[in-house]
């Protein structure tokens, strides 16, 4: 995805045999995973190697499902951790700084499952292969995006599952006073507006395609200036709230948007890439047909709206992860009796 906090942050044929533990290969696997040892963070303050600990599920097999370090892939996470625990595995949840850390966990089968994006991983596996600043793969176009990241997530070992319609992408946000005041709904409305415009966002803004360049560009935006306050941050928000700044660059799940009296305008000539949530498995590890199934009724049924739900209960309500991952999958009829 191409939004910062999943940056930091940003969705087969059955076992053959049984394959030796998660344990054991992580161990024939320590050279690496001593390489990243000081940036993977685990649940409780474990290693990669350290398979044991809070887990649950069946003896299909054990999963490890990775998660990043911000609040809706450690949800996500945990629902896939669930719904595969219900499917008879015994899981175990992850939680790694950041997709540099975990692209390459998942790659060796150190972790076997993680709730991604398919812009933001497509682009990522993109520079991977061909170095910095390569020709572009992913597009608003979530066919067409799948598809590459497909070919690149293959030579991996990765399998990429079903995308769905939830998404979470970059977005921006005016208070609703300000979209009253100017009639304003969509990108193009603030265009037309011919309002001079202070952006609340990261630095990096200045030079991003879907950032300040392409609201010029494509929308005809007046971007007067950067106020570098992060994506989607509290002070981004609150700088807008307080008419400091006049548009936030944040996300489509941003959960605290009403706190702050903001609105998101509709990016209506799709500037943003297609960032739809998918499943990526190791094929060798997790490439089971029960994994697959269990993980696309899930895909099915989450919604963008979902998302931002789960976000603020977290987020706002400071309920657990692991209750709001379980209780999400109650209400939808996707829980194990």
């Amino acid at each position: 995805m191409n939004q910062d906090p999943n940056s930091q942050r940003p969705g087969h044929h059955p076992r053959s045999g049984r394959r030796p533990s998660r344990t054991a290969r992580a161990a024939l696997a320590a050279g690496a995973a001593l390489a990243l040892a000081g940036g993977l963070a685990a649940c409780g303050g474990k290693s990669l190697e350290e398979k044991g600990g809070a887990s649950s599920g069946g003896g299909k097999g054990d999963i490890v499902i990775g998660s990043a370090g911000f609040t809706e892939s450690k949800v996500l996470a945990e629902i896939y951790s669930k719904i595969i625990s219900d499917a008879g595995y015994r899981t175990t949840v992850k939680t790694l700084a950041n997709r540099e850390l975990y692209e390459p966990a998942l790659e060796k089968g150190q972790i076997d499952v993680v709730p991604e994006y398919a812009s933001t991983l497509a682009e990522f596996l993109n520079a991977k292969k061909n170095g910095p600043n390569p020709k572009p793969v992913a597009s608003s176009d979530i066919g067409k995006t799948v598809a590459a990241l497909k070919t690149l997530a293959e030579p991996r070992g990765l399998k990429v599952l079903p995308a769905g319609e939830a998404t979470d992408q970059n977005a921006f946000a005016v208070t609703k006073e300000y979209a009253a005041r100017h009639h304003l709904k969509t990108l193009s409305d603030l265009g037309r507006s011919k309002e001079k415009i202070k952006l609340a966002a990261g630095e990096e803004c200045e030079t991003r395609p879907y950032c300040k360049p392409g609201l010029e560009k494509v929308y005809g935006i007046a971007v007067t200036g950067i106020d570098p306050k992060g994506v989607g941050t509290p002070q981004a928000k609150q700088a807008v709230k307080d008419g400091t700044d006049q548009l936030v660059l944040t996300t489509t799940t941003d959960a605290t948007l009403d706190t702050f009296g903001l609105v998101l305008l509709k990016d209506d000539k799709k500037l943003q890439n297609a960032d739809n949530v998918l499943p990526v498995v190791n094929a060798k590890s997790a490439g089971d047909k029960e994994i697959e199934a269990a993980l696309g009724k899930l895909t099915d049924k989450l919604t963008t709206a979902d998302l931002i739900e789960l976000n603020h209960k977290v987020d706002a309500e400071r309920q657990k992860p692991e209750d709001v991952a379980r209780a999400y999958l109650e209400s939808k009829g996707l829980a194990k009796k």
